[in-house]
């Protein structure tokens, strides 16, 4: 991942529990609506062999990184697939730091101001906020307060209506998954709808 191209549309596409034969499509719905940068999470069944498919279907043309990492062996599976970047739920300190000295760009999770210090402090290269979508807006811009300088990742119940909002407190880039990437569009071949949703949310910012 090139950080300061991430910085241009800081916004992520969460794929969780995805199956084989709806990467291809969807990987083109992702690109046509303009989003940059996916993560497949490692708790999606075959994740390493779909990030490869994922990134053999996007040529280039998409940023592909890991999500749901939790351990060093999630990690270095995410690595090995072609994962360019690393999005856990919580802070793994031995997985921050083996990225940090291998300048691969790393998000750990973190909720409370003691978590979000932590994370930070140990490497990250934004803090990924989690669950956001019960504290809201409102809770980044309170801990933007002491902490101007911790860049934020807010993620969970992120969606048109409030993608703004998370931005005006304070996020320097936000997540979004299952609000978009809806299971019954995704069997159905509802590609189509998911590329407009994208392109509804990335309008709004």
């Amino acid at each position: 991942m090139d950080v300061n191209r991430f910085r241009e549309l800081p916004v992520i596409g969460i794929l969780r529990g995805i199956e084989p034969d709806v990467v291809e499509p969807l990987i083109e719905s992702v690109i046509l609506s303009g989003l940059l940068t996916i993560e497949i999470t490692m708790n999606t069944e075959g994740a390493p062999e779909l990030i490869r498919k994922a990134k053999k279907a996007a040529k280039g043309r998409l940023t592909i990184g890991a999500g749901t990492v939790l351990n060093m062996d999630d990690l270095h599976s995410a690595l090995d697939a072609g994962a360019t970047f690393i999005v856990m739920p919580t802070l793994i300190e031995d997985a921050v730091r083996y990225c940090t000295k291998n300048k691969i760009p790393v998000f750990p999770g973190a909720l409370s101001p003691q978590e979000i210090y932590n994370a930070w402090s140990a490497g990250a290269t934004m803090v990924k906020v989690f669950p956001a979508k019960f504290f809201g807006p409102a809770y980044l811009k309170e801990i933007k307060g002491p902490f101007q300088d911790i860049e934020l990742l807010a993620c969970g119940g992120v969606n048109p209506e409030n993608i703004v909002s998370f931005f005006d407190s304070g996020a320097s880039a936000v997540a979004f998954g299952a609000s978009i990437f809806k299971k019954e569009w995704l069997v159905a071949g509802g590609f189509e709808s998911i590329k407009g949703s994208i392109e509804k949310l990335l309008a709004n910012i």
